[in-house]
């Protein structure tokens, strides 16, 4: 009998002709001018079932859903109020054809049943075309679900009949293209996801936990979730869909394996029963637990035996509205005692095992889908009253409403209802949405402890002192790595970006967090830090200026050496003709200290900002006229031991050597080779302004670059003309008293060696500003050796010791030195 009663009830609503399926009125009907369907999931299939013919899903004996019972009478109490109403629908009565929409896919007959208006299901013709065909329903209310919403919705959509949902949140049903008629008082999935990230980041969760129900509703707050965190600190280091078969022992293992500290539960209510219970049962502990909408304002969970040690539960809701009235509703409701002939009144669905349950467990139910089904009758009746144009005490009975007409006023409701603001966006989703942000307290309530408003603007508020947290008092923490200290820079460790080790940023460099946390920054070159530092000094730049003490001194001796070379030139201009002068090379001393004093033009160029002129002419003066001198003194060494000891023992090439002028002849080829060297080295790798800041982290040295490749041919040419100098005039540290030139030449030469191998030795050691002021000072004291120990000795005898400037001295000292040599 039961089987054939359930193969009757599938051919019902193909069949005009069933009589015997007609039922007495009872809660699930009520007749009335026009018709609101109803789904509502007053039973609840929790298991798909096999079956190998059709039948009917039999809900009457499956578990019963108190807050689904509850939804159920809210519809009808919606109507109720709305019919005794003088204001909006005067003269019209509302009524309903309710179903028990207790699985995701077998409740088809309750479903078509309410399209058609005569039982059938026409198909499209001119019929329809010239909307003679008229649904049985203007519009439905619900399902709950979002999968069961999936299932019936195309069967709505191609009539344009009204949707309008209370429960079911999943984001696809945004999209108007395949769900044009689809409108919901339920917040969507994407705004909640939203909500619990806004809550993550407030308290700085960043490793967390998300659990979801294996369906539709459940797999889209999951892909919400992953796509919203993208951007986000925030990383996921566990997620599951949660089906009949779930292993939660192995999840909780694998979340305790993990350490992580927040588990997001996104599922619908018998989902989060079951994570929560065997979170309770397998002494989960010191954990917070975020749920959706869906289960936030259960009322029974949070007096479950144990559920204060599984840690905090905070929750996103919708604001509980009070809805008046709705009490006594119940109360009378229950007085009735409708279910007393279930039997008879069993068709499609629509009887409900009620008979034991009390007023006071229906009212005390999970209130969080009672405002939405109550404004969504409303929404209904609002766009019925614009469709009827009623006004002034009556509506209009002769205009013929189909479906789509309250679908377009459906779209523009705007109104108020008990201080909620009703009005809906393009995607058909509710436009003001406030959540409430709740927390399970110590007395088994869900105590309202934040906000958040999307409308006008985002406004996010939570008091943290209403939370009793499970970590006495401190808000607990949930991170995969902590945080970096300031100055460390952070270094990807695993796949996931909140887990990372922690480095610390070197000197010349520095973290900005905020940036990217994962790179040290070099500093400018004109900057500096120490290591660990989260930005960068100006470096002080340093150089010898013109006022420098020291370059003061430096640039006053130079002077002082030009006055000099000025002085001997005059005083040996005017003893031109003394043996001294002859001796000390006659007019090549000229050549000499007119040398000297071009080369005391670099010193000059080592002082004030480089330049690439300034660069070029620290070295290019020196370099060119002292190749000149070092090449006049070979010169005269070489002439004194030749005159000496080699023109006796070789005459013909002392006879050259006179003939020819070899003396001017090496000191042009000298000239012209270094200046040859220097143009080719200068083009190749001019030298330019540099500036030093390897060896002072915090200073910037100005000073030149030089190519030491490309200058390396004229410092071999000095190094040549100096050795051979050196070799000549060691030979000749014999000769007679007042032709010891060679002596004080090779006295010169090792004072030179030894100032730029004291130079060379600091340079090696110290960068620091100072290094062009000893430059400066190793080539003053290069050109003060020649001329204080050369040229001054000779200046003493002109000046003071007249009597050994004669020619009678010198010979007598040359007849000693010939009778020493032939002894």
């Amino acid at each position: 009998m039961k089987r054939c009663l359930a193969f009757l009830c599938i051919l019902g609503t193909f069949l005009h002709a069933l009589t015997q399926c007609t039922v007495p009125a009872s809660e699930f009907q009520l007749d009335g001018d026009f018709l609101i369907g109803g789904l509502f999931n007053i039973h609840h299939v929790s298991t798909s079932f096999y079956h190998n013919r059709p039948e009917a899903v039999d809900c009457f004996s499956r578990p019963f859903i108190m807050s689904g019972y509850q939804r159920f009478q809210l519809m009808r109490f919606a109507v109720e109020q709305i019919n005794n109403s003088t204001n909006l629908l005067p003269n019209v009565s509302l009524g309903y054809e309710i179903f028990d929409y207790c699985t995701d896919t077998h409740n088809f007959p309750g479903v078509l049943k309410l399209m058609s208006a005569d039982g059938l299901i026409h198909p499209w013709g001119e019929q329809y075309k010239q909307q003679t065909h008229k649904s049985k329903v203007i519009a439905v209310v619900g399902p709950f679900s979002s999968t069961r919403v999936l299932t019936v919705a195309p069967l709505f959509m191609m009539d344009l009949i009204p949707m309008v949902s209370y429960g079911s949140a999943g984001s696809v049903f945004s999209k108007k293209v395949k769900f044009p008629s689809f409108l919901r008082t339920i917040y969507s999935n994407k705004n909640t996801i939203e909500v619990i990230v806004k809550i993550l980041q407030y308290f700085n969760w960043r490793w967390v936990a998300f659990l979801n129900s294996d369906n539709d509703y459940g797999n889209d707050g999951q892909e919400l979730f992953i796509n919203t965190i993208k951007d986000t600190e925030i990383c996921l280091g566990y997620t599951k869909s949660l089906n009949n078969n779930a292993d939660y022992s192995q999840i909780f293992k694998q979340i305790k394996a993990q350490k992580i500290g927040v588990i997001i539960v996104f599922g619908a209510e018998w989902t989060a029963e079951a994570v929560i219970k065997s979170a309770i049962q397998m002494n989960i502990t010191n954990k917070v637990w975020i749920g959706g909408i869906a289960w936030s304002l259960n009322k029974k969970l949070p007096k479950e035996k144990g559920i204060k040690n599984i840690g905090t539960v905070l929750g996103v809701s919708q604001p509980v509205v009070t809805i008046p009235g709705f009490s006594d509703f119940v109360y009378s409701a229950k007085s009735q005692n409708h279910c007393e002939n279930s039997q008879k009144q069993k068709f499609c669905n629509q009887v409900c095992n009620c008979s034991s349950l009390s007023p006071d467990d229906v009212i005390a139910a999970d209130p969080s889908f009672s405002f939405p089904v109550y404004s969504a009758i409303y929404a209904i009746a609002y766009a019925l009253h614009n469709t009827l144009q009623c006004g002034a005490g009556r509506c209009d009975g002769n205009i013929t409403v189909y479906p789509h007409m309250v679908l377009e006023e459906l779209k523009k409701s705007n109104f108020t209802l008990l201080n909620m603001k009703i009005e809906f966006d393009e995607n058909g989703d509710l436009k003001y949405n406030p959540y409430s942000i709740v927390f399970w307290n110590n007395s088994g309530d869900a105590e309202e402890v934040g906000f958040y408003k999307l409308h006008p603007s985002v406004h996010f508020f939570i008091n943290n002192s209403k939370i009793q947290w499970h970590m006495k008092g401190e808000v607990p923490t949930s991170l995969c790595s902590p945080e970096c200290p300031v100055g460390y820079a952070k270094k990807h460790n695993g796949v996931h970006k909140c887990c990372f080790d922690c480095k610390i940023c070197p000197n010349g460099t520095y973290i900005n967090s905020t940036e990217d946390p994962y790179k040290c920054i070099p500093c400018k070159d004109t900057e500096w830090s120490a290591v660990g530092s989260t930005s960068c000094n100006l470096r002080l730049v340093e150089y010898i200026p013109f006022t420098d003490s020291g370059a003061i001194l430096i640039m006053v001796g130079t002077w002082a050496l030009v006055g000099l070379t000025l002085a001997m030139s005059v005083l040996f201009a005017i003893n031109y003709n003394t043996p001294v002068v002859r001796s000390a090379g006659g007019p090549m001393c000229f050549l000499i200290l007119g040398c000297l004093s071009l080369c005391s033009l670099s010193v000059f160029f080592y002082f004030g900002t480089p330049t690439i002129s300034f660069c070029i002419f620290r070295l290019l003066p020196f370099l060119l006229f002292y190749t000149v001198c070092l090449a006049c003194f070979v010169v005269r060494s070489f002439q004194i031991v030749c005159i000496f000891k080699i023109a006796a023992k070789f005459p013909k090439l002392h006879s050259w050597w006179m003939k020819y002028h070899g003396q001017w002849l090496l000191i042009t080829v000298a000239f012209v080779i270094q200046a040859l060297l220097l143009v080719i080295s200068y083009s190749c790798a001019p030298p330019k302004p540099y500036n030093e800041t390897v060896w002072y982290p915090d200073k910037i040295i100005l000073g030149c670059d030089i190519n030491l490749y490309a200058a390396s041919s004229s410092v071999v040419l000095l190094t040549a003309l100096s050795s051979l100098c050196f070799i000549f005039s060691y030979m000749g540290k014999d000769l007679p008293k007042n032709y010891n030139e060679a002596k004080a030449i090779t006295f010169c030469l090792l004072l030179l060696i030894l100032t730029w191998i004291i130079f060379a030795t600091v340079y090696v050691l110290y960068r620091g500003k100072y290094i062009p002021t000893l430059n400066a000072l190793a080539v003053l004291s290069s050109l003060y050796s020649f001329l204080l120990w050369y040229f001054l000795p000779k200046c003493y005898i002109i000046i003071f010791q007249p009597h050994k400037n004669t020619q009678q001295y010198f010979q007598g000292l040359i007849q000693n030195y010939t009778k020493t040599i032939s002894q």
